[in-house]
């Protein structure tokens, strides 16, 4: 195959030199010399840009990933095609992959190797909540930045779980040393597909192997599908018991046997980095990085003099960003010469955004008259799936008014939450909103007020297509967070609620 080192495409990527390749595609190191940084291109090879299938498949990537921002995924920067051959501009990512790493280390001390699966559940939840499957979870597509953090790459046999597919029925895409037993099978591929590869690309960075070996790729693929897991405690003796146990669950066999979903599995690994940075007694590299990012609750595992190490080392990064900050406010707010006009910077919110799991949405209709508690619950997924097209709706209203005191759908954030902002798109502008909050579960049937029910943290007398509520929530940390309307917009007999965001 020959190197296309030294073209520029479209006038733009001057491609500097090959650093992947594949069947399909190969990847460029390149300079954008309109911006004049580095970026990674990914170029469909001249030979298969002929295949409508394979072009497709490269164009649908392209299509997937653009969908996509979030720290722990390499983002896409642009697409085009140069000469009847597409490609694909990624932001570069100066390091190694994560599989470079286990060959150059072996075995991974244990905390960093689940703070790597933290980092890399995080990412998959982003995108399965967009209905997006990866499908080729490996350690080769995980990069590891200069600082130490996971970044997933190559969606190159991603779609969503929308779409058709274009793979032929029984074909298995992906590499069998991590591929699910539904896949290997060539069955429906979810989710849960790639959390059982990340279970295996758990495994691989606490042993330094991969759990089967065979002859060739569909010997491997059948003991996927046959044998268990060999126990993680017997390779690696200083693992805990919870370790060891999350890893058997993240890849049983029988999808109704493993983690239901990224919120869980994202739970689980958060409490043994805790359990395992406890027992090393220490922690260093991305594993302080990750611990930084882990509920109040959580942390409270690690031992009182680490974590307030980690709060001392924390302060004395955040020292520096105020400094950094107040620089940048006195340069921005500076004078206009000659205008007197003071121009102001906007502040840097200090909030992200929570990933919901895709079954975490729920109808809520307590003081239903007729007797029917259920407000469309087969489409409440669509009010935190990320697409602002799809949504729930309320049943119709023919009057006009609700006639009781509200309706609502509420979210599970699966553990307790210090939400600040709620934002709520809607294609029926207009009507009104409270936000309240809770810890107990609610009662589907009751509407509950008070210490051990909903408690009022906000509320928006006429929503706008895109509304976002400031929560006061006292300093308490929440679970559920419930979205309840309590009068139509004018002219309407029903509410859309496109998405609901929680922002911590």
């Amino acid at each position: 195959m020959s190197t296309l080192q030294g073209i520029t495409l479209d006038g733009r990527y001057r491609l500097q030199a090959r650093i992947g390749s594949g069947g399909m595609s190969s990847v460029y190191r390149a300079l954008d010399e309109v911006l004049q940084r580095q970026v990674a291109v990914k170029l469909m090879n001249r030979e298969v840009a002929t295949d409508s299938d394979q072009l497709e498949r490269f164009r649908r990537e392209a299509r997937a990933v653009a969908q996509l921002n979030h720290p722990h995924i390499v983002g896409v920067i642009d697409a085009g095609e140069d000469e009847s051959r597409p490609y694909i501009v990624f932001e570069y990512v100066e390091g190694e992959t994560l599989k470079d790493r286990i060959r150059r280390m072996g075995r991974l001390p244990i905390a960093e190797a689940v703070a790597y699966a933290i980092e890399i559940a995080r990412a998959l939840g982003a995108a399965h909540a967009r209905h997006i499957v990866h499908r080729d979870v490996k350690p080769q597509n995980v990069l590891l930045d200069e600082e130490g953090s996971a970044k997933v790459t190559d969606f190159g046999i991603a779609r969503t779980l929308d779409e058709e597919g274009l793979t032929a029925d029984g074909r298995v895409l992906g590499t069998t040393d991590y591929v699910s037993p539904e896949q290997a099978l060539g069955h429906p591929v979810t989710g849960q597909s790639d959390l059982y590869s990340l279970g295996i690309v758990l495994y691989e960075m606490l042993t330094g192997e991969v759990p089967f070996k065979g002859e060739n790729q569909v010997a491997v693929a059948m003991k996927h599908v046959r044998e268990a897991v060999p126990d993680v405690q017997a390779k690696r003796p200083q693992a805990s018991a919870a370790l060891a146990a999350l890893v058997d669950n993240a890849t049983a066999k029988r999808q109704e046997d493993r983690y239901a979903n990224d919120a869980e599995l994202i739970a689980d690994l958060e409490d043994v980095l805790a359990i395992e940075t406890a027992r090393a007694g220490e922690a260093t590299g991305e594993v302080t990085s990750v611990l930084r990012t882990l509920p109040l609750s959580t942390r409270r595992r690690v031992p009182f003099w680490l974590r307030h190490r980690l709060a001392a080392v924390a302060l004395v990064l955040g020292a520096a960003v105020v400094i950094a900050v107040a620089l940048g406010w006195l340069a921005a707010t500076r004078t206009d010469e000659g205008s007197g006009r003071v121009v102001q910077a906007p502040p840097t919110p200090a909030v992200h955004q929570l990933l919901l799991c895709q079954s975490c949405a729920h109808d809520y209709n307590p003081d239903a008259l007729d007797g029917n508690k259920t407000q469309n619950p087969g489409q409440v997924g669509l009010a935190i799936d990320g697409d602002p097209n799809t949504a729930w709706q309320t049943q119709q209203y023919y009057d006009g008014t609700l006639g009781k005191p509200g309706v609502g759908i509420y979210a599970d954030a699966r553990q307790e939450q210090m939400v600040r902002e709620v934002r709520i798109d809607t294609a029926t502008p207009g009507w009104s909103v409270v936000v309240y909050a809770r810890n107990t579960p609610p009662d589907r049937g009751v509407f509950d007020r008070g210490s051990n029910g909903w408690t009022e943290t906000g509320s928006a007398p006429v929503v706008h297509s895109t509304q976002n509520i400031v929560l006061n929530t006292g300093g308490t940390r929440y679970r559920y967070y419930l979205v309840w309307i309590t009068k139509l917009p004018p002219g309407q007999d029903s509410v859309s609620v496109n998405e609901v965001m929680l922002y911590a």
